[in-house]
């Protein structure tokens, strides 16, 4: 899904269905909004969280929806937007004692990342 604007050209991903929760998921994508795509790599890939993972498969697709759709280069790209929806959960039950039943949730969200190209020299200021 891409979208155009009069300066810049947007190019968005997302990942459906993703194991983990919304919640879990964006204080990750706090982290990484508005940063360069090096910058967000880097972070992604020393971040002790499970979540990361996901998010950098969506990132990277991001990237590569932003080359092969507008032939953008990924030295000046940033995400603009990253957000998390919650998505379906799924429901187990666990056997306890005397023959009762805890319910376990699975939850699931959605992630999505859109990407805009800049000129090298305006990144730090959109970072700022």
């Amino acid at each position: 899904m891409t979208k155009t604007s009069l300066n810049t050209k947007t190019a968005i991903a997302h990942g459906n269905y993703i194991r983990g929760s919304a919640s879990k998921v964006r204080r990750v994508l706090d982290q990484i909004r508005g940063k360069s795509y090096r910058d967000a790599l880097i972070m992604l890939e020393f971040m002790p969280y499970r979540s990361t993972d996901p998010i950098t498969k969506v990132l990277r697709s991001a990237v590569a929806n932003a080359e092969h759709n507008f032939g953008m280069d990924p030295s000046t790209l940033f995400i603009s937007s990253a957000w998390a929806n919650n998505g379906p959960v799924m429901k187990r039950y666990r056997p306890r004692a005397q023959g009762r039943a805890f319910s376990i949730k699975k939850q699931t969200c959605h992630i999505s990342i859109s990407v805009e190209s800049v000129p090298n020299q305006t990144i730090a200021e959109v970072q700022n």
